[in-house]
């Protein structure tokens, strides 16, 4: 029997094309990650930040306070591959390519987030304040979730539990404080001029309710 094609397959075979990348998809259509780079060494020797986080026994990282877990590397074009999972009220993010790992709005912030945070912009795997996913894709508290991130060059694609919610062009944020929509945000940089390599992070304990969000399976693939 020939394996069926899924849409997250599909998808992911469709990124490989507009990324040139030579990887593979596995039969339910996430990214197979074999060879793959783990974005955070399990001594975290190779982040910033490293003694506010830490590593449970089953292989999760978690927050243990609200600093942000930053790489060292800086990372231009790539695949970032990983799980999540929240609790009630969990509030963190995805940094992709900070300028000033003490400014968080100096890089753009791929939502984790238990609920919308009273805004479509803040409902997760937005472009946190810039750009709503185009359909809930999120699982129940307590579930894994999976995102897929392609950088490469002005675009950012998320590839959420095997949709494509987020397929943004940067260039096309031409004003500060402006999104293409003609609705406000707090950036003072247009993202056309946002950097394009920079550390990635994972955001801390955040929000009102301080609760954790779990990841694993954290992989990267460069492009350059």
């Amino acid at each position: 029997m020939k394996p069926r094609l899924t849409i997250g397959t599909l998808l992911f075979a469709a990124l490989l094309l507009l990324c040139g990348a030579p990887s593979k998809a596995r039969a339910d259509g996430y990214p197979d990650t074999t060879g793959w780079k783990d974005l955070f060494a399990k001594d975290l020797s190779d982040a910033v930040n490293a003694e506010h986080w830490k590593w449970e026994d089953d292989g999760t990282l978690v927050a243990k306070d609200h600093e942000t877990l930053w790489t060292k590397e800086s990372y231009s074009n790539f695949i970032l591959d990983l799980e999540f999972k929240v609790a009630k009220e969990s509030n963190s993010g995805v940094f992709l390519h900070s300028a000033n790992i003490k400014d968080s709005l100096s890089a753009l912030e791929i939502q984790v987030h238990e609920n919308t945070d009273g805004s479509k912009y803040g409902m997760v795997a937005a472009i946190y304040d810039a750009m709503p996913p185009s359909k809930d894709m999120a699982k129940p508290v307590g579930e894994w979730n999976h995102f897929t991130i392609t950088c490469k060059g002005s675009l950012v694609i998320v590839v959420f539990n095997g949709e494509e919610v987020i397929h943004a062009d940067l260039d096309n944020w031409t004003e500060a404080h402006k999104n293409p929509d003609g609705t406000p945000n707090k950036f003072r940089v247009a993202l056309k001029d946002f950097a394009r390599t920079g550390p990635l992070g994972l955001q801390g304990l955040h929000g009102k309710a301080k609760a954790p969000v779990w990841y694993r399976n954290l992989k990267i693939k460069p492009l350059d």
